[in-house]
């Protein structure tokens, strides 16, 4: 078994734009399986144990993106692969406008990140990683009932 520890993810929904705010990083599994090694998704981070999973996503956010996220809900706590690994995801879901944006995100350099902050209209169909996936189902079906 795989302990890597838990992670947190938000998808991030400008209501002015009708669009979703998500980050495109290099992931090498996916690239080794002959995958597109560039990834959109949401914006995710491993649990700092000295948080609570709800601040660890909010810090995560402003790294990430640049934007301010001040109300995010929880949607659901699942395993990503619970045959092989003890991981939990914690799903959020945010809204931002333009005027939360406070830094230019893209991520740490102390942590090697490269990431693009990407905005996209709603339904694009390019999505390959799960949590995103599984986000989007959420939104898509939370939107038909309000």
């Amino acid at each position: 078994m795989f302990n890597g520890g838990d992670g947190v993810t938000a998808l991030l929904y400008k209501p002015q734009s009708d669009s979703l705010v998500l980050v495109r990083q290099f992931r090498y599994p996916a690239w080794v399986r002959q995958g597109p090694g560039w990834i959109l998704e949401t914006v995710a981070g491993m649990l700092d144990k000295a948080e609570a999973p709800q601040e660890t996503m909010r810090r995560e956010i402003l790294e990430k993106t640049g934007y301010q996220a001040c109300n995010l809900h929880h949607i659901s706590t699942f395993y990503l692969t619970p045959g092989g690994s003890s991981e939990r995801i914690f799903l959020y879901y945010g809204e931002v406008a333009v005027d939360d944006r406070r830094e230019p995100g893209g991520g740490l350099a102390d942590e090697n990140e490269d990431i693009e902050v990407v905005e996209i209209a709603v339904d694009r169909g390019e999505i390959v990683d799960a949590k995103t996936l599984i986000a989007l189902m959420w939104f898509r079906n939370h939107r038909l009932q309000t």
